[in-house]
């Protein structure tokens, strides 16, 4: 199993993969104010709302990005 890293807002977590990225730009393109891969950490989930990131997910063609929503604490 490869390396994962996470980014969470609290509300979604977004689980990157990077060996399975291909890099085909989608995310950068989609939301740009969220993936900037010049910057530490290239993810900033804050600049996006959960909605948004969720449909950027979903049409990541690598699959690299994936997400979780959650379990509220009580």
């Amino acid at each position: 199993m490869g390396k994962k890293i996470e980014y969470t807002n609290g509300e979604l977590t977004i689980i990157w993969q990077p060996e399975l990225c291909q890099h085909a730009g989608i995310c950068v393109k989609t939301l740009p104010g969220v993936y900037k891969p010049k910057e530490r950490p290239w993810i900033q989930i804050e600049n996006a709302t959960t909605a948004e990131l969720i449909a950027q997910i979903n049409q990541c063609p690598s699959g690299a990005l994936t997400y979780r929503m959650n379990k509220e604490v009580k």
